[in-house]
């Protein structure tokens, strides 16, 4: 496997030219005084430094030995500790957090190109300080003063990290369903009792304390989602003084054999008579545990790239040193006994299949940050609520996309380098399973595209919709005429998501069977829809500097790559959404 090198120079591109942030920051008070453009490159090019020196050399050994359970104890792999210490105290932790209880306040749009470069890294390592960020978004939104400055603190220094705690054995996605109990005692305190399955970073010796959000139910709370609740449940309880004190009353009842994330625990946790704390009101734990989970589906999304890009790095090195048969047109390496396998078609087509995919995905994973900046930051109530509809609008997009994305591109980054990709000492059959997992947590990728064509698309009666297409026409009609050529194909590809859209609301009126039916093709065709009005940006912006560097060469021909090879991939899942229900229905059960 080859070195990680951090891509801060597209990171630059994205956020500077294509975005242009600096102007935003400017118009949002809370983070001129925090950030500027050079601020940013410094935090950018830090975290470059420690996740490809400290985290990126624990991969491959992480996934070889593995999380280790011994009697409710799990340790992570060797040098886990001590690599979370050094970005403890380089302030990662909070990089994204309150600077009331010690985070840096860092806008979204930073702390993704953090979370990217950590997760290209080692997506088991980032797991850790992620589930730790979510949760403090949880506390800090929802939770009492008392508990804010009682843990807060710590979880963002890095001292302590977080879980969440939701699925159990017989409830995943229907949350509904749990049997968790919580007991009020006297002192105002919750007893919790209870069994949570699949929780990542439930118990491991990286911190001192662990601190679970876990989802249950009140004596008399009522049936379904309406009657959860949240409680704060620490691992070791904290005295008045803020020392630590007795553990509490859960433990881990073992780890999962997994198929990738090995480095990253996946427990069983029992709670049993644990005392814990409410979060918010009584029956209002779902809302407040969604706070978190919003925010982890986009950092979910931003896995699946963070390993495509990765996976594209290994191959690119790999593509440019194996020689294998000459080029179709003749040899081009006259001087060696084969060409290297870039100069090759197929290998060209999956290296920028690759290139485009992560490129155009991390600009909308940046999009969708910048978006949750301007829904936290701007004073102006038409703006915050325009930024928050998009936001609910491109959440499982970015969530589901991205790790489609990052699926392929890591299966075409294994295919490149041919059998060498299947064994382990190479690295990339390690990104495949890897990645695999982030189609299915936080919401499987078909639970994120009911949720797109379902509540956002149907729910709102298109018209979360109609404020992204807008957009985009807005951007096409104001284009220059040099723009045409990514204009004319991404002004057709959003007319097929207009008459798409309009066929589902319509459809959905009669046939409720026809929203499950459409919606993973149908958020397939709004990703690559997105993806293209991401590349007409970059295209714009490297309009004009070809001559001047390469790297905006290379954009436009990468812009023209995905145009003409992958935007095309619209037309056959547009047909899949118009066949309908129905055909989902002839079989009997039995016959399966």
């Amino acid at each position: 496997m080859s070195d990680y090198k951090a891509p801060l120079r597209d990171m630059q591109f994205v956020l500077n030219e294509v975005f242009q942030v600096s102007r935003l920051w400017a118009q949002l008070p809370g983070l001129a005084e925090v950030i500027d453009p050079e601020t940013a490159a410094a935090i950018l090019e830090e975290a470059g430094k420690i996740s490809a020196h400290v985290i990126a050399p624990l991969n491959r050994s992480g996934d070889e030995q593995g999380c280790g359970w011994d009697n409710g104890q799990v340790t992570a792999p060797q040098g886990f500790a001590e690599a979370y210490q050094a970005f403890a105290e380089g302030g990662w932790v909070g990089v994204g957090g309150d600077p009331q209880f010690g985070g840096m306040g860092m806008p979204k749009a930073i702390s993704a190109q953090v979370e990217e470069m950590v997760n290209s890294a080692s997506l088991s390592f980032g797991l850790y300080p992620m589930l730790t960020a979510g949760a403090c978004l949880s506390i800090n939104a929802h939770a009492s003063q008392a508990l804010k400055q009682r843990y807060l603190p710590n979880m963002y220094a890095g001292t302590w990290t977080g879980s969440m705690c939701l699925t159990e054995a017989h409830a995943g996605t229907d949350l509904g369903l749990i049997r968790t109990r919580a007991e009020p005692a006297a002192d105002g305190s919750y007893r919790i009792s209870g069994s949570k399955i699949f929780i990542t970073g439930g118990e491991h010796d990286l911190t001192e304390n662990i601190i679970h959000l876990v989802l249950a139910r009140l004596p008399d709370a009522p049936a379904g989602p309406k009657g959860i609740s949240l409680f704060l449940v620490p691992k070791v309880l904290v005295n008045d003084d803020g020392s630590l004190g007795a553990t509490n009353a859960l433990s881990c009842g073992s780890i999962e054999h997994k198929m990738g994330i090995k480095a990253s625990p996946t427990c069983v946790m029992n709670f049993d008579g644990a005392t814990g704390w409410i979060v918010d009101a009584p029956n209002k734990g779902l809302a407040a545990m969604f706070t978190m989970m919003n925010y982890e589906r986009l950092g979910v999304g931003i896995q699946g790239l963070a390993l495509g890009e990765r996976s594209y790095q290994n191959a690119v090195e790999y593509a440019r040193d194996r020689l294998q048969s000459r080029a179709p047109t003749g040899p081009q390496a006259t001087e060696k006994a084969a060409d290297p396998i870039i100069v090759h078609p197929d290998v060209r087509r999956m290296l920028l299949t690759m290139k485009a995919l992560n490129e155009g995905g991390r600009a909308f994973s940046s999009y969708v940050a910048l978006q949750l900046d301007t829904a936290k930051y701007s004073q102006d109530p038409a703006t915050r609520t325009r930024a928050q509809e998009l936001v609910a609008l491109l959440t499982p997009v970015a969530k589901a996309f991205l790790t489609d994305m990052g699926l392929e591109t890591t299966v075409h980054g294994q295919q490149v380098f041919g059998g060498h990709g299947y064994i382990r000492e190479w690295g990339q059959e390690q990104l495949v399973r890897d990645v695999r997992i982030t189609q299915i947590y936080e919401g499987t990728n078909g639970i994120q595209s009911l949720d797109l064509a379902g509540r956002k698309i149907v729910g709102s009666g298109g018209a979360l919709y109609r404020v992204f297409a807008e957009e985009i026409r807005h951007f096409i009609a104001n284009a220059g005429a040099d723009m045409g050529k990514f204009c004319k194909p991404l002004s057709a590809a959003v007319d097929n998501l207009d008459e798409l859209t309009a066929w589902l609301l319509d459809r959905a009126q009669d046939n409720p069977n026809e929203i499950g039916a459409a919606s993973v093709e149908y958020l397939q065709v709004f990703g690559y829809t997105a993806y293209a009005y991401m590349w007409a940006l970059m295209a714009q912006a490297a309009m004009g500097k070809a001559h001047e560097d390469e790297f905006y060469a290379g954009k436009l021909c990468t812009a023209r790559f995905y145009f003409a090879r992958l935007l095309p991939r619209i037309h056959s899942l547009s047909e899949s959404v118009r066949a309908g229900s129905a055909c989902l229905y002839e079989l009997p059960a039995a016959q399966f």
